[in-house]
């Protein structure tokens, strides 16, 4: 008696984080998985940065074909891997892990690829090398978005962090692209900027406003706000009124998740009103 075929393996895969409950990424991977009809399941991994290494070495003996990462553990996770592309490099951070066949971690980020996508997809006419762009924070999306705003040929750029140490030692690391001013003289820089994007948590819901003079803003400027709750922060309900095109943070993050999603399950799925409605919901 022969024995019998072993049966094909259901992909899994899913979110690592501390704390992880409040993800929507769960949400946004089950409509895809559902939509397309494809086998498989998208989990929140509540992972301790004590046990980072272990998860990591033991998720694929599990049957996980990858993971987000998302806070605290973002450097660490590319500290750990293997293989390294050369955004993550760039970046100096991972958001999304591939567990390969032969037991190696690669380590990606796509966090500049869904910001972008996000601003062409919602204001296809944004041209990129048209003038600066004045960018707020410099934490870890910070270093993404400045990442993908070279590369896709903003001509300067001005950036200004509440703690001025944190933005000269990113203007440092990317070069002369980047002006660093103090964030008091940030709404200065507002009326020449041709796009402008709030990275910091100010504004979203339980965190402090945004404190910042917005009356240089004008037709003509693009807006964006990385923050998705509220979908409509003050920055952008002021950039609208002010007669400025916006673009809300939601679709960042549906666009930075295409990749692993196509890697992982093997359809590169569309962010579509019906993704934005499943993970609203």
């Amino acid at each position: 008696m022969t024995d019998p075929a072993p049966l094909p393996r259901v992909p899994l895969a899913g979110v690592i984080g501390h704390p992880v409950a409040h993800s929507k990424s769960p949400a946004l991977f089950r409509h895809w998985l559902d939509t397309y009809q494809l086998p498989g399941h998208y989990v929140p991994l509540h992972v301790r940065p004590d046990d980072l290494e272990t998860a990591l070495a033991t998720l694929p003996k599990l049957g996980f074909v990858g993971a987000n990462v998302t806070i605290p553990h973002k450097q660490r996770a590319l500290e750990l891997a293997n293989v390294v592309s050369d955004r993550a490099a760039l970046i100096g951070a991972a958001n999304t892990l591939i567990f390969r066949q032969d037991g190696a971690v690669h380590a990606d980020n796509t966090d500049g690829y869904g910001f972008v996508e996000n601003l062409r997809r919602n204001a296809p006419d944004w041209d990129p090398e048209v003038g600066p762009a004045l960018v707020l924070g410099a934490g870890g999306a910070a270093r993404a978005i400045l990442a993908s705003l070279i590369d896709a040929g903003v001509p300067r750029i001005v950036l200004s962090n509440r703690t001025r140490s944190r933005a000269d030692g990113l203007a440092e690391e990317f070069g002369r692209h980047i002006d660093v001013v103090e964030w008091v003289q940030a709404a200065g820089e507002i009326g020449d900027a041709a796009l402008i994007v709030n990275t910091t948590s100010l504004g979203m819901t339980g965190k402090e406003p945004l404190r910042m003079k917005l009356d240089a803003l004008h037709p003509g400027q693009l807006v964006t706000d990385i923050v998705y709750a509220p979908l409509r922060t003050r920055l952008l309900e002021e950039a609208a009124a002010a007669g400025c095109r916006t673009v809300d943070g939601l679709g960042m993050l549906l666009y930075q998740a295409v990749p692993g999603f196509e890697r992982w399950f093997g359809v590169k799925p569309e962010v579509t009103d019906a993704t934005r409605a499943a993970v609203l919901a």
